[in-house]
């Protein structure tokens, strides 16, 4: 039996983290936001200490969900498994839509679909983000997934304000929503009713008196046509008249209660003597929500909780979510966590949580995120190298991966992507203040993750400092450096900082493996070039008008 690990992130497959981790009937509530867009990558955006945008943006997820041996092995896996129903309607989607990147992506969402629902309790909740590209697709295959019956709603949320594009020939009308496929495990899913704000033409019809306190009320009737107990009396009115119900009708409430209502000025007097309770517009929950969300905003540029994830998703409507279909102590789990909305809205709320994501820079960013958010967190990360070996099989499975890996550990800026020569030598950098009359300088990181280095690589290095321009160079190589690579950088001198008083290398080698032992290279650090996340003062439910 797997033990349930909780306040996790995965770095992997998410397929292969469900099945290797995530014990049957274990989570309570799912909710996931798989990427999906051909045309499009996924990327992260990092800020520098300055406070300025870096010049590059960092491919954190790129959409290769192209049909392949990948997509095709999928596809195998679910017609010849057990899912049967699933297996039926996925073929039927390939044989009418062919084979293109739709249903390589709608093949490898039904093997992870089923994988989730395996591990959902039966008291569990799914909600699946996306878009009207695909909704209608995935709407069905979670249709056969999960069982028509327990579809719960087809969330509609205006992701953005209206477009202009008619200026530019289009000829539509515009897209501003997002699509949330919300199934329960069961008839017995867990639901908490969630509540909007009253609109203001439905404050001052309904509640439209105000007391001294500036609270808005309507009044309501105080009798009933039936007796039921102490409910036949007189009461006294402010003015000395004696009051008593109309003929035939009698007090709805006990003379005790009646008396508690006077005392604590909920009793609105008419102009005849005759009382009525005053129903305070605050005392509501408010509207109960619907299945169309106009009221959570997108995340705008200058808005705190940006992190620079182009398709991160607001606080409130994770949040809202959780509230929703999950309690305290329950647990949440992103299969895709991204930039960790759900795992940030989770832990806000007093719930365990669990995410997974299969690039480190989304790893790296939620742990920041967390750790800015959540001061003193401790967040343990499964599958991330932990000592050499670790990394030497990651530097050899994926070279792109390995150096997003090291640069975090490092607490440097990457700043390169994928396409080849992008880089122009330059991995990552660590940004500095140098001074009022120079300001803002960077240490330019170069990480080697082959088996052999050698000393053209610091002359590399070397060369990059001078087009650049910049101080300090590092070279990070998961092999340790030659004799000759030591006596080129010790040859490339000294930056001498009147700001920082002292003199620093200007070329320096660090190995995986002293960095790992904790060394850390002897150069200005300054602030963390990442865009912070705001401090969470407490935890607790959901305010009901977020």
């Amino acid at each position: 039996m797997v033990e349930l690990k909780t306040n996790v992130l995965y770095y992997g497959d998410n397929l292969e983290v469900l099945r290797k981790y995530i014990p049957d009937e274990s989570i309570d509530l799912i909710y996931l936001d798989p990427p999906f867009n051909s045309n499009r990558s996924y990327n992260v955006l990092f800020r520098e200490s300055s406070g300025a945008s870096s010049e590059a943006q960092i491919e954190a997820f790129e959409d290769t969900w192209q049909w392949g041996p990948t997509a095709q092995g999928a596809y195998e896996e679910v017609v010849m498994g057990p899912h049967q129903k699933v297996a039926r309607m996925l073929q039927a989607m390939v044989d009418g839509l062919g084979h293109n990147d739709v249903t390589a992506y709608l093949s490898m969402m039904a093997i992870r679909l089923v994988e989730l629902h395996r591990v959902l309790k039966p008291t569990g909740c799914m909600y699946l983000h996306c878009d009207p590209t695909t909704g209608h697709y995935l709407r069905s295959l979670l249709d056969v997934v999960f069982s028509p019956r327990n579809f719960r709603n087809e969330v509609v949320w205006q992701r953005t304000s209206a477009h202009s594009d008619t200026t530019q020939g289009m000829r539509r009308f515009g897209r501003t929503h997002d699509l949330i496929l919300f199934y329960g495990k069961s008839e017995a899913s867990a639901w908490n009713s969630q509540f909007s704000l009253y609109s203001q033409d439905h404050l001052a019809t309904t509640y439209r008196f105000v007391d001294e306190n500036g609270r808005r009320f309507s009044t309501a009737d105080l009798t009933a046509n039936k007796p039921g107990g102490d409910t036949s009396y007189e009461i006294t009115a402010p003015d000395g008249r004696v009051v008593r119900p109309y003929k035939g009708r009698y007090w709805a409430y006990s003379r005790d209660k009646m008396r508690r209502f006077i005392d604590e000025g909920r009793i609105f007097w008419r102009k005849t003597g005759m009382p009525r309770l005053k129903l305070y517009a605050d005392d509501m929950p408010g509207v109960p929500l619907q299945d169309v969300w106009t009221d959570i905003y997108p995340i705008g540029a200058g808005a705190k909780e940006r992190l620079g994830y182009p398709t991160q998703k607001p606080l409130a409507l994770l949040e809202r979510i959780a509230s929703a279909s999950s309690n305290p102590g329950d647990i949440v789990l992103d299969p895709f966590c991204g930039c960790g909305t759900a795992v940030h809205a989770a832990h806000k709320l007093g719930r365990r949580w669990i995410g997974i994501d299969i690039t480190h820079l989304a790893i790296s960013l939620i742990r920041r995120r967390m750790q800015d958010a959540f001061p003193g967190i401790e967040i343990e990360v499964i599958g991330e190298p932990v000592d050499l070996a670790g990394a030497r099989e990651l530097a050899q499975r994926d070279k792109y991966q390995f150096q997003w890996w090291a640069l975090d550990r490092l607490g440097a800026q990457p700043v390169s992507g994928k396409k080849k020569g992008a880089d122009k030598g330059i991995d990552g950098v660590i940004p500095f203040f140098a001074g009022p009359k120079e300001d803002y300088k960077r240490v330019i990181v170069s990480v080697k993750g082959g088996e052999h280095v050698n000393v053209a690589m610091v002359r590399d290095l070397k060369g990059v400092l001078e087009r650049e321009r910049e101080p300090v160079g590092l070279l990070l190589t998961l092999a340790p450096p030659s004799k000759d690579m030591v006596t080129e950088a010790a040859a490339a001198g000294f930056y001498e900082s009147e700001f920082w008083g002292r003199k620093f290398p200007r070329v320096q080698i660090l190995t995986i493996e002293e960095m790992l032992g904790g060394k850390r290279p002897d150069i200005p650090w300054g602030k963390a070039p990442f865009a912070k996340a705001p401090l969470e003062k407490e935890k607790g439910e959901q305010g009901r008008f977020q």
